[in-house]
């Protein structure tokens, strides 16, 4: 059977849903504000930089960090977005290695 798919294609896909995800769980994060404001001091950004910061590479990769880095945060985040929390691990991998998050 022939590859219908090449492996970076696959690859952007992934990518591209993990973003996804990542931007889903920042909107998690923004509503709300003791987890936002808690965010903004471990990643040193203040309100006014977390739009520019937003389109630094590893950003997204950090948001997801984040979230799995408290059990709490990781299972309220998944439940509200209907996701598998197994799901944030596999879509920070697909955001590179460990190390490369803000």
């Amino acid at each position: 059977m022939a590859q219908l798919y090449d492996k970076s294609y696959l690859s952007s896909m992934r990518r591209e849903r993990a973003e996804a995800l990542a931007i889903e769980a920042l909107g998690y994060l923004a509503g709300d504000p003791e987890q936002l404001e808690r965010f903004l001091s471990l990643s040193g950004l203040r309100p006014e930089t977390l739009r520019a910061a937003a389109a630094a590479p590893g950003f997204l990769a950090g948001v997801l960090d984040f979230v799995a880095g408290e059990e709490a945060l990781l299972l309220a985040f998944a439940a509200d977005a209907g996701r598998d929390p197994a799901e944030i691990g596999r879509a920070r991998a697909a955001l590179g290695p460990p190390g490369e998050a803000l």
